[in-house]
C-alpha cells in the first residue's frame, strides 16, 4: 500500500503526461515551429577569423575600399534563443573591439540584432528579420549624419565554411541600397 503523497505524486505525474498527450495538434506544431528558430545561429558559433572589406565612405559616392582582418568569436545565450559574438577588428586607423548581440522574440517570430562599438560606447538601434531559404536579411531604422536612413544585414552562405555578411544603408527608404561593408569568414 502507498502512502497519501506517493499517490498524489503519481497522480500529477500521470495528469502531466495526459496534459501533453491531450494538447492540441496546433499547439505542439507550433513548439516545434518556435524550437527551430533555437538553431538559427548554429552555424555561427565558435571562433572564426573574418575578412573585412569596408567602404571608406558611406553614401557619398564613395568607390575605394578598405581591406583588413579580425576575428569573432560567437557563444549561444538565452537556450539558444540569443548569442553574442565578441569582434576584434584589425583597422589601419587603429584596432578596436566590438560585440554582437542577438535575441529572438517568439511573438514576431524575427530576431533583433544590436551591435555595440567600444569607440562610441553607444549601442545601435536594432535590425530586424530572419532566415529565408538559407540567407538571413535583417533591416531597421537608423541616421547618417543627422539624415533618416534604412539599415539592412544580409547573411549568404550560411551552409558553407565562408558565410558572407553584408551591411548596405538606403537613404530613401528602401529604393536603392549602398553595400558598405562586407565580411567573409572562416574558421579559426
Amino acid at each position: 500500500m502507498t502512502d497519501p503523497v506517493s499517490r498524489r505524486a503519481v497522480s500529477l505525474a500521470v495528469l502531466a503526461a495526459g496534459a501533453v498527450v491531450l494538447a492540441p495538434a496546433g499547439a505542439q506544431a507550433m513548439q516545434t515551429a518556435l524550437d527551430q528558430h533555437r538553431h538559427d545561429w548554429d552555424w555561427l558559433a565558435g571562433s572564426w577569423n573574418v575578412q573585412h572589406h569596408r567602404l571608406n565612405s558611406r553614401l557619398t559616392g564613395e568607390t575605394q575600399w578598405t581591406d583588413f582582418r579580425g576575428t569573432c568569436a560567437m557563444v549561444p545565450t538565452l537556450n539558444g534563443f540569443g548569442n553574442m559574438d565578441d569582434n576584434w577588428l584589425d583597422l589601419p586607423a587603429g584596432a578596436y573591439r566590438a560585440m554582437g548581440i542577438r535575441a529572438f522574440n517568439p511573438e514576431t517570430r524575427q530576431w533583433s540584432i544590436w551591435w555595440f562599438d567600444e569607440r562610441s560606447q553607444t549601442i545601435d538601434p536594432p535590425v530586424r528579420g530572419g532566415f529565408e531559404n538559407g540567407v538571413g536579411t535583417f533591416t531597421g531604422e537608423d541616421t547618417l549624419r543627422g539624415q533618416p536612413i534604412i539599415v539592412r544585414f544580409r547573411w549568404t552562405d550560411i551552409a558553407t565554411p565562408h558565410p558572407h555578411w553584408e551591411q548596405a544603408f538606403s537613404p530613401d527608404g528602401g529604393a536603392t541600397w549602398e553595400v558598405n561593408w562586407r565580411m567573409e569568414f572562416s574558421r579559426a
